[in-house]
This record gives C-alpha cells, sequence and structure tokens, in this order.
C-alpha cells in the first residue's frame, strides 16, 4: 500500500520549489575613464524540464547589464556553469544555472 505525502508534506515542497524559482543577479561596474570602463553581470536560474524560473540564467544577466542604461555597450565575454557539453540536456531536468556576462561601456577619452 502506497503511502500519500501530507499536506504539510507538499506545503513544504511547494514553499522550497518557489524559493528556488527566484532569480537572482548582480552587477558591478568599474571606470577606466569618466566615460567608460568594464561591466560583469551575473544571473541564476533555476531550470526544471526545460522551463527556467524566472527566465534563463543568461538572459537575466544580461537585463542586469542593460538596466544600468550605459552607452555603447558591448559584450566581450559570456559564460554558463555548469557545462557539460553535448550533456547539458541532463541539466535540463532540474538544476541551477549560473551565468557571467562581461564587457565594456562607454567611450575612451583620446
Amino acid at each position: 500500500m502506497q503511502r500519500r505525502p501530507s499536506a504539510l508534506q507538499c506545503l513544504a515542497l511547494t514553499a522550497c520549489l518557489c524559493l528556488l524559482a527566484q532569480g537572482c543577479a548582480s552587477v558591478s561596474l568599474k571606470r577606466s575613464t569618466k566615460t567608460s570602463g568594464t561591466y560583469t553581470s551575473t544571473g541564476w536560474a533555476f531550470t526544471l524540464f526545460s522551463i527556467d524560473m524566472p527566465s534563463s540564467a543568461m538572459k537575466i544577466a544580461r537585463e542586469n547589464a542593460a538596466d544600468f542604461h550605459l552607452a555603447n555597450t558591448t559584450e566581450t565575454a559570456a559564460s554558463l556553469t555548469p557545462d557539460i557539453g553535448w550533456w547539458n540536456w541532463v541539466f535540463d531536468i532540474i538544476s541551477i544555472r549560473r551565468a557571467k556576462v562581461q564587457g565594456t561601456w562607454g567611450f575612451e577619452d583620446k
């Protein structure tokens, strides 16, 4: 005979999933001149059955950098972890992904 989960267990599981579904982001800016510099933006997302919650980690990181409305923004590097190449489909079942986007912004003084 199978035992059904209690209402408290279902509530606890739902609360855990809601906490995991929240995205997290950060950004740091470094000036090299008065009108230019570099930025690093990161984003976290929870993936369950190929559904990214609240959206993909890379999208969160790029939107976070765009929220600063910096002029002449250029992305120079982007990475997603964990990344194991062809086997990334395993992480589409259930995972927490982290994206990091680096770039430059502004106009250099001449």
